[in-house]
């Protein structure tokens, strides 16, 4: 129920002009209430007069919209461009005020969620890359203003840094004096070199840096890594994601195996210097028998763990199942590897250990057939903590799918499965894995009956709690959503580069 504050803050930003005229004789520990206000209904104007004037020493954007201040909703999944693009504007236009001083001192605009879909009035989002560029751009034209030097307001953020923001979150960056100065505390890198990657990093602070991806277009190599990692420095870093191939040997050079051991384990002890690192996501390098060295050292368990399409083999699984992160585990992922034909034992262990912690575990493309469904159903029978259970792309049948829903029925806390098309909706004989074209050529109407059959087994034992689905192509990733043009531009460039590079080693072989 709304409160009679609630009701009056709204009924107050509804009418921008009379909100506006009134702000200066408000008390200021109104001004929160105020705001949430007007992101809830969209006052725009009201937002950036709030944000002018704002008289606490913090704003912090995720606080302020969470459940727990006044109206209690959350608004944390509403990225509404209108209103984010008010905050911003309402902060340079807090600096920009010539009388009095700032009360402001930090900015916190991190904790808002991308979702696919919006429920802010206007439906149009302002995804973490948009938010970049934003705020990039409005501190570059405030380096440009020739304002009083004060002490600057922290601004703490999420970046987001391609090719296409790259020179502007540069500038942005820079040393100088700035009236908002930007703390990065997640950085996400995608269509870079791996020069560039090193500098906009050196200027983003890494010394604070919680979180960093660096992902799909950028590439890099085992030296690479080891550069990044042992001459920036991330001490406070709790998350890193690596790309494909990262820890591949140097493509100009034929490393010893000597030089490619020490590489490695030149990598694992920068890596075992990051105190409070807990989430590792390298999934597709080769790490075939360096698992155990890469994370033997580290020194703190890890949480969330994604090793997909590695190569694992015997010796990896088998540190796996027997090492301290085993027990922590939340987040796992081992797609890619058959783990019930090569790996039954050491994977029943694993999970066995994992079970009182295990919250998410995928699985796809892991060659699991009929015959392994007891075992499945076995080793995740004591997995009483998981929320979300994918695993797509397995040649499982309509029956075998049935037998596992009906198990699935009694992990208490499952809310999510993503499950395969069953291969009784494809020709006889189809070959797995898949690639995208012969996964799409099913029996569409076969597989909604199937389908219908799944979620009737979940509904008869009382769980319509569980969402079930088969997304062919991958779930909803907001960054790349918001990139896609810039990032399918960048490849069409790397294959013409490709393609002339193989021309010219054509001319010299003639």
């Amino acid at each position: 129920m709304r409160s009679l504050r609630s009701i009056s803050a709204e009924a107050l930003v509804s009418h921008p002009q009379v909100a506006q005229q009134s702000l200066d004789s408000v008390a200021h520990n109104l001004y929160p209430l105020l705001f949430k206000a007007s992101y809830l209904l969209e006052q725009a104007v009201v937002i950036r007069a709030l944000l002018e004037r704002w008289p606490l020493e913090e704003f912090r954007l995720s606080v302020l919209l969470g459940p727990h201040s006044e109206p209690p909703v959350d608004l944390r999944d509403r990225t509404c461009r209108p209103c984010l693009e008010a905050c911003v504007q309402g902060l340079a236009d807090h600096v920009l005020r010539a009388a009095g001083p700032w009360r402001l001192r930090v900015a916190d605009l991190t904790g808002v969620r991308d979702v696919q879909v919006q429920q802010c009035p206007c439906g149009r989002a302002l995804g973490r890359w948009g938010r970049t560029e934003l705020l990039a751009r409005t501190c570059c034209q405030l380096q440009a203003a020739s304002l009083v030097v004060r002490p600057p307001v922290r601004v703490l953020t999420d970046l987001f840094v391609t090719e296409g923001n790259f020179e502007l979150v540069l500038r942005a960056l820079g040393p100088g004096p700035a009236p908002l100065r930007v703390h990065c505390l997640s950085f996400r890198a995608d269509s870079l070199g791996p020069s560039q990657l090193m500098q906009v990093l050196r200027l983003a602070g890494p010394g604070e840096l919680h979180r960093l991806e660096v992902v799909h277009n950028v590439r890099l190599h085992a030296g690479h890594v080891q550069q990044l990692l042992a001459q920036v420095g991330f001490p406070r870093l709790a998350s890193l994601t690596l790309p494909a191939k990262a820890f591949d040997a140097p493509p100009s050079s034929t490393l010893s195996p000597d030089r490619a051991d020490r590489l490695l384990t030149s990598i694992a002890w920068e890596l075992s210097q990051m105190s409070q690192l807990n989430e590792l996501s390298v999934a597709f390098s080769t790490l075939t028998g360096k698992i155990p060295k890469l994370l033997g050292p580290l020194q703190t368990p890890l949480r969330t763990l994604d090793l997909a399409n590695c190569s694992l083999n015997h010796e990896d699984m088998a540190f796996l199942a027997d090492c301290t992160h085993a027990a922590h585990l939340e987040v796992l992922d081992l797609s890619g590897h058959s783990l019930f034909s090569l790996f039954p034992s050491t994977f029943f262990r694993l999970l066995g250990w994992a079970a009182q912690t295990l919250r998410v575990l995928t699985m796809e493309e892991c060659d699991i057939e009929d015959s392994h469904v007891s075992m499945l159903i076995l080793a995740l029978s004591p997995c009483h903590e998981l929320c979300e259970l994918r695993f797509l792309g397995n040649p499982l049948s309509a029956r075998a799918l049935r037998r596992l829903f009906v198990a699935l029925c009694e992990l208490p806390k499952l809310r999510r499965a993503e499950f395969p098309v069953p291969k009784d909706c494809y020709p006889e004989g189809t070959a797995y894995p898949q690639d995208d074209l012969a996964m799409s050529k099913f029996d569409q109407q076969k597989y909604d009956a199937i389908a219908e059959d799944l979620r009737a087994v979940l509904l008869r034992a009382g769980r319509g709690d569980i969402q079930v689905c088969t997304p062919l192509f991958g779930s909803f990733d907001p960054d790349i959503q918001e990139t896609s043009n810039e990032l399918g531009a960048f490849l069409l460039r790397a294959f013409k580069a490709a393609l002339e590079n193989f021309s010219r080693a054509l001319e010299q072989m003639e």
